[in-house]
């Protein structure tokens, strides 16, 4: 690296944390005693503690190396989750919390019994700082018969309700807001319940929504076909019924993640009986209207994350963390950490810039030795999460920062050639990944389920015809590696770039099963990012307010943040520029690309670009304009499954729903909030204006969000 390049990258390295971000890290990840004294003293401190931390399960031999090779990654952009930013080395003030941030719940039996243990469960699992999903389809809809308790049920939801003030009450007590998402089965008879569900102000407020889409629904959409709304009848209930299974008219056999005690056909489809038929497109429609004023339901294409699985023959997946980067199997769980790509832009801003991929790929070669170092320090409460963990060794690498440094690459956020960048830092990552998934089993044993045998089915070789080619029959015994490595759609790819690498890894087994997934990352790119870019998003915007929860405040405490390039950009070419100037001197450059920028398609193909390369899922959000019309809106998640995504997520500002966490003051001073005053008079005021209630001073928008919501006080 040239002298010049060195004094350019230094000076980006060099620009001053905002408060905002300090601020972050000191409420979040700085180390504190219970006094609330700092043990971390600065963020290196932090970065020391982790970085100890997780070399310490090195062998004595390396581990002081291994220590100083985690200081400089961290250093030079790789950055843990929050939970292990939080929690790794600090068993001495906080010896009950965990490092892992994604959990999903085991499935949840249509019993009391189960349903209030699995609330336990979840709660010994928010406790420790995990997130936590669920399932929720597994239970018989509202107005189905219990035979034991000789009445009717209240259906699903009422339960969701049980384990969303469960979900407050625990997060109160601990100091961090807990996060759930509840996940629910398209073919539910109450599938039109969950969809409304959010409309009631404050109900399932710990909740994110997703419904899980199945192909069968998209190709009935397409269609404009009936979809039959069915829930599984246990054989004494259809025997005391009186029922016939073979009537076509009452019953369909179908795909349901629970068969003990119901019917089961010979390729192991449930019977369950159709409560009504209604046309798919009145789902659909239900669906995007939903989404489209209130942001939910998000939309899981089940069927390809299954497809797509690396673990396809041991697992099936019906439920993410709450924000959907990590599909998980019942009791699965996974850590996560993110690389910050602006670290590694050369010559910003100019026509020289470069990205650094030599430096990249040491980062991620010494990163993903730190993550798998996280599962011997799991911290999980269920004896069943930990064999979870160990078994299968899951993490999940993502990349943060990609809108700012497409700015510093000076190309526009959507634009051809930086789907094309998007491609290719997500490909490099996972390639260097499985390199390295290979040198740590050579060097410490792969994953236990690697050396696993699994008995090969019927259902295995539909599922991939290949093996039947191969010579594998019903009744043989297959090691994981190679139902791995070889089988996998996912490591099929892989193999066409490195097949040398993927038949190692066949033979010897990988020290994981998987390596990528890319997270929302909003507080740690806030924080430890100098507010870079969310994982994958563009930035918010250049200039914007962040509502964040403050303790022994009363609603969210609105603060003011500029984007990372936006910072930079000033530090390096123009100390005056702002977004949204007027004065030549002043305007930012047209390559400065905010959300409301990129279109819903543009966010679609980068998304699509990323999900070649990312074996787990991805956490992104299309954001729209309030204004955006609803008809182009409903193409959005056509087009989404068309590119072969695994989910998706819109969000467009409606005030008359909720605030966000991230807020432009342009959507503020366009809105007004009445709010009624004891003597019956109405005041109307801007939602960027400050009010001073009950002793503090608030912004009309947060105020009004949290007496509508409920939530006021309760922080």
């Amino acid at each position: 690296m040239n002298a010049k390049v060195q004094k350019l990258v230094q000076a980006v390295d060099n620009i001053e944390m905002q408060p905002a971000s300090t601020d972050i890290w000191s409420t979040k990840y700085q180390l504190k005693t219970k006094n609330g004294e700092p043990v971390d003293a600065t963020i290196q401190d932090t970065y020391e503690r982790v970085a100890r931390a997780l070399a310490e399960v090195e062998n004595k031999k390396v581990r002081d190396q291994v220590f100083r090779d985690f200081i400089w990654a961290l250093e030079n952009g790789a950055i843990p989750a929050g939970r292990i930013m939080s929690n790794a080395g600090a068993d001495e003030h906080k010896p009950a919390t965990s490092t892992i941030n994604c959990t999903v719940s085991g499935t949840i039996l249509d019993s009391m019994d189960d349903i209030l243990g699995k609330n336990h469960e979840a709660g010994l699992t928010l406790k420790a700082g995990c997130g936590i999903g669920y399932e929720f389809s597994t239970l018989r809809p509202k107005g189905a018969y219990v035979a034991g308790a000789g009445a009717t049920t209240s259906g699903p939801l009422s339960f969701m309700d049980i384990f969303d003030r469960m979900c407050f009450t625990v997060s109160s007590a601990g100091g961090r807001r807990g996060a759930q998402m509840a996940t629910f089965d398209v073919h539910h008879p109450d599938v039109l319940d969950f969809i409304r569900a959010k409309r009631e102000d404050g109900r399932l407020r710990q909740f994110n929504l997703s419904l899980l889409i199945t192909e069968d629904f998209i190709n009935a959409v397409k269609q404009d076909a009936d979809w039959e709304l069915s829930f599984p009848m246990t054989r004494a209930e259809i025997e005391a019924d009186g029922m016939d299974l073979n009537d076509r008219s009452q019953f369909v056999f179908r795909e349901f993640p629970v068969t003990d005690e119901y019917v089961t056909d010979a390729q192991g489809r449930v019977a369950c009986r159709i409560y009504r038929r209604i046309k798919a497109r009145v789902i659909w429609d239900a669906i995007m209207s939903s989404t489209y004023d209130f942001a939910e339901p998000g939309f899981i294409l089940i069927d390809k994350v299954n497809e797509m699985n690396n673990n396809w023959f041991c697992e099936n997946i019906r439920a993410t963390n709450p924000c959907g980067e990590q599909p998980l199997p019942p009791y699965g769980s996974c850590l996560l950490g993110s690389v910050n790509l602006t670290k590694f832009v050369e010559n910003p801003f100019t026509e020289k810039a470069r990205f650094n991929y030599e430096k990249y790929r040491k980062v991620v070669a010494v990163f993903t030795r730190m993550l798998d170092n996280v599962v011997e320090i799991n911290g999980l409460p269920l004896e069943r999460q930990r064999h979870e963990i160990t078994s299968k060794r899951r993490h999940g690498m993502g990349i943060l920062g990609l809108g700012s440094t497409l700015a510093m690459l000076r190309m526009p956020y959507g634009s051809k050639e930086s789907v094309a960048f998007t491609e290719e830092v997500c490909r490099e990552m996972a390639l260097e990944g499985w390199r390295q998934a290979l040198k740590l089993a050579e060097e410490k044993g792969p994953a236990p389920i690697m050396n696993e045998e699994f008995e090969v089915t019927g259902e295995m070789l539909a599922k991939r015809p290949e093996m039947a080619r191969d010579g594998y029959k019903i009744g043989d015994k297959v090691p994981g590696r190679i139902l791995h490595a070889k089988y996998s759609r996912y490591m099929q790819r892989v193999a066409q770039y490195e097949p040398e690498l993927v038949n190692a890894l066949a033979e010897k087994g990988a020290r994981f099963t998987h390596h990528t997934s890319i997270a929302p990352t909003g507080t740690i790119s806030l924080s430890l990012a100098n507010n870079a870019s969310n994982g994958i998003e563009p930035s918010f915007a250049h200039h914007y307010s962040r509502n964040v929860i403050r303790e022994g405040r009363k609603t969210k405490e609105k603060v003011d943040v500029f984007s990372f390039e936006l910072l930079a950009y000033r530090h390096l070419v123009n100390p005056k520029a702002m977004p949204f100037s007027s004065n030549p001197e002043e305007q930012l450059p047209d390559y400065f690309t905010s959300a409301d920028d990129v279109t819903p398609e543009q966010h679609v193909d980068i998304q699509a670009a990323a999900q070649l390369w990312v074996d787990s899922s991805i956490s992104k959000t299309a954001n729209v304009p309030t204004d955006f019309p609803y008809e182009k809106f409903k193409d959005i998640y056509m087009y989404a499954y068309e590119k072969g995504l695994k989910g998706c997520t819109t969000f467009r500002f409606n005030p008359e729903a909720f605030q966000g966490v991230l807020v432009k003051e342009k959507d503020l001073e366009n809105t007004i909030y009445e709010f009624t005053l004891e003597d019956g008079s109405v005041i109307s005021v801007k939602g960027n204006e400050e009010i001073e209630y009950d002793g503090e001073i608030h912004t009309a928008a947060n105020l009004f969000d949290a007496l509508k919501e409920g939530t006021y006080g309760k922080y």
